[in-house]
């Protein structure tokens, strides 16, 4: 999903539904990006939807030897100026008390 894409469908849902908490924190470390967050009262019960950007992965380089006992690592090598974007949307489960998520592959509905 574009950038352009996610603020139009956030701004249907800022002006069509009351009590919308909006956040926007970094990723959790070791992921590189950052995360923006929508809860709501939707038509379904409880919603969130969650934009995440991150960095596109240019090159994976792995370090180590064949030795028993030596360290090996990976380094990623992010580009600086392409991202990949993903929408996910979750209802909450008063079962389970969980956020389920929503399959998005099927059709999108407006809000």
């Amino acid at each position: 999903m574009s950038p352009e894409k996610w603020k139009s469908i956030k701004g249907q849902i800022l002006d069509a539904f009351k009590n919308v908490e909006e956040t926007k924190e970094p990723l959790p470390e070791p992921e590189i990006g950052e995360r923006e967050t929508l809860e709501f009262d939707g038509p379904m019960g409880r919603m969130r939807l969650e934009f995440i950007t991150r960095p596109v992965v240019l090159d994976k380089v792995t370090h180590g030897s064949r030795r028993i006992g030596s360290e090996h690592g990976v380094e990623y090598i992010y580009s600086k100026d392409e991202f990949s974007h993903a929408l996910h949307a979750y209802k909450w489960d008063e079962g389970q008390s969980d956020w389920l998520e929503i399959d998005l592959k099927g059709s999108f509905t407006s809000f």
